[in-house]
């Protein structure tokens, strides 16, 4: 460890951290073969848009989701091109209608939330547990109206929102529930896999989170009529129903959200390392959190009975009154030790200006404007107290997602925090 009176990098000592941390990458020569393979095949995709037996794309894709079915416990995996699309089919295929209310996590990346308002229905941002940073089932059950048709629970940072809560409200008022599980392949909710426990769930593989083929999404669902929805939204739609015998056109307006042959190869490799690499986020968390658990006013991850915690960021809450510090002069003390990847990477979503000047789709405020909206939808400062406090004041989170983190970088990383937290009277200072 640093001498606690060592003179801060941030005044002009010297760097706790002088090496980057070496970026995570989870690939190897398995991939490589695989992805080799395929090009060497000469059939990087074998999707056609149209009715007939490559309306599901080709030989990877299938192996690849038939794989990702079986490795998660579910009917039904269906792959897309990443999990912005998935998020969008997800949506669509419940048969949500233009003025439909779906309630939505403000501590998330946007794309929960527009997804929502891709399909000209009205994203309701209800607030965050302070524990897990996932929907408070009790600010879910008051954002409910009549116009509500589903929940999105987005399992932040790798852990699982309280699914048994939410089922049990979405069950009282007839909705539906997608499982934002993008941060969290691998948790586990009482002993199944987080994102499996609602109507839609899935998971993101792009080039940060656990497993990745660069850019992609898996959607999971045990209904197969939904199932089979979600393959109409993702390959043209529009073009396939009349063949394939589509009565229920709502929503059928189908896009490109095909993913190749060449990342589902990488996929499938990918997917037998996740365990592996869950364990290996795990392991540097109990580093940190056994390196950090003495330093006063800084509250560590935690991770709920029952559940398990896979780690896309370690998760930190500072006690302002206690250290005297704000939070600004101890991020930018430890990003001068070197400490990389601080920060939120989550803005209060409906702080965003597509929600505070309720404008999305042309100059007029569609949809907000427009008669399907069928009440005021506040998105003003003050909705999501606890989401809002703990991005202005106490929030300090790191991402363990951008790094290998082997144990010499972890043990790196806690030196550079107990240096800061030896010096807090010169930065009270």
């Amino acid at each position: 460890m640093n001498s606690p009176r060592e003179k801060l990098a941030l005044h002009g000592g010297p760097k706790t951290i002088r090496t980057p941390f070496k970026r995570y990458n989870p690939l190897g020569a398995e991939e490589v073969a695989a992805a080799k393979a395929v090009v060497e095949s000469g059939v990087l995709s074998q999707f056609l848009g149209r009715w007939g037996e490559d309306f599901y794309g080709g030989p990877k894709v299938r192996e690849f989701e038939q794989a990702c079915a079986r490795y998660f416990g579910v009917k039904r995996a269906i792959t897309v091109n990443s999990w912005t699309s998935g998020l969008i089919a997800a949506v669509g295929a419940l048969g949500i209608e233009p003025g439909d209310e779906i309630i939505v996590s403000p501590w998330t990346m946007c794309a929960s939330a527009t997804a929502i308002l891709h399909w000209n229905a009205i994203p309701v941002f209800a607030d965050i547990e302070p524990e897990t940073f996932c929907l408070d089932p009790r600010s879910v059950e008051a954002c409910i109206t009549p116009h509500t048709k589903a929940i999105m629970a987005v399992d932040i940072c790798g852990h699982s929102a309280d699914l048994d809560a939410l089922r049990a409200i979405a069950d009282r008022h007839g909705l539906k529930i997608i499982s934002d599980t993008a941060q969290a392949p691998g948790a586990l909710y009482k002993g199944r896999y987080a994102g499996t426990l609602a109507d839609i769930g899935g998971y993101s593989l792009n080039y940060h989170k656990h497993i990745h083929t660069g850019e992609g999404g898996i959607l999971v669902t045990n209904d197969e009529e939904l199932a089979e929805r979600l393959c109409l939204i993702r390959n043209h739609a529009e073009a396939v129903v009349a063949d394939k015998g589509v009565t229920d056109l709502t929503n059928m307006i189908g896009h490109n959200f095909r993913l190749g042959e060449i990342e589902c190869a990488i996929g499938i490799e990918q997917l037998k390392k996740l365990k592996p690499l869950v364990a290996t986020r795990q392991h540097a968390a109990a580093r940190l959190t056994a390196g950090l658990a003495t330093l006063p006013g800084l509250r560590l991850p935690v991770t709920k009975p029952d559940c398990t915690h896979v780690y896309y960021m370690y998760q930190m809450i500072l006690d302002i009154a206690r250290l005297g510090v704000p939070k600004a002069q101890i991020f930018a003390a430890l990003k001068a030790e070197g400490v990389e990847g601080l920060g939120i990477t989550f803005a209060n979503i409906h702080l965003l200006p597509v929600f505070q000047k309720k404008q999305a789709y042309g100059r007029h405020g569609f949809p907000w404007s427009s008669d399907i909206c069928k009440r005021e939808v506040s998105y003003q400062k003050g909705i999501c107290p606890v989401a809002e406090g703990l991005q202005d004041e106490t929030y300090l989170g790191f991402q363990t997602c951008l790094h290998t983190m082997h144990d010499d970088e972890v043990d790196l990383m806690i030196a550079a925090f107990h240096k800061v937290w030896g010096q807090l009277d010169t930065l009270r200072a």
